[in-house]
């Protein structure tokens, strides 16, 4: 929740206009190394929903989270879980171990029933965009892919790329933002 990268994208969504509840899993809080279960992963972000659901009912909800965070968000959408939640933003989703391509982690995805922005790094070792553009193709309109060249799982960019690392987080919030207000109503 207070990891740098998070503190800079919510002041980024913030400019954007997009407000932002952060929350940490159980495990996190605990200091502990090792994931809670999934199904505890889940039920947290549900839980995190419904606090912002309860507590800013006049402003319309997504959900999602980086890396992890964004993948157990969709697996609480995939369980219906997630009540009001218009649309789901994944920063960089983590479509497999690092340098392991598989889409097993995308199997789900085929059962969320709400819009999907993908933001990806091409350099992400975590998502190799040779198996998550198929993987976007096939869940056909309600999935958005958005590629941030030379960036890697953390949204850090080569020099060569020509942006900072600010500007992308930029682009992260904009991008956001402009693809929520396609969601609004």
């Amino acid at each position: 929740m207070a990891h740098p990268f998070l503190e800079k994208l919510a002041a980024e969504l913030a400019n954007a206009g997009i407000a932002t509840l952060r929350y940490q899993f159980p495990y996190v809080e605990e200091r502990r190394h090792v994931p809670d279960k999934p199904e505890l992963l889940a039920g947290t972000v549900a839980a995190a929903v419904g606090l912002a659901a309860e507590t800013v009912p006049q402003l319309p909800l997504l959900a999602g989270g980086k890396s992890m965070g964004g993948r157990m968000t969709s697996q609480a959408a995939a369980e219906n879980l997630l009540g009001p939640v218009k649309g789901l933003v994944f920063f960089g989703f983590p479509l497999h171990p690092p340098n392991r391509p598989s889409t097993k982690r995308a199997e789900h995805l085929t059962k969320v029933r709400m819009p999907m922005l993908f933001l990806q790094g091409t350099r992400d070792t975590l998502a190799d965009l040779t198996l998550l553009r198929p993987v976007c193709a096939k869940l056909g309109s309600p999935a958005t892919l958005h590629i941030i060249p030379e960036a890697d799982h953390s949204f850090h960019v080569l020099k060569r790329s020509g942006k900072t690392d600010d500007e992308v987080m930029t682009e992260l919030a904009q991008t956001t933002a402009a693809w929520a207000d396609r969601w609004k109503d």
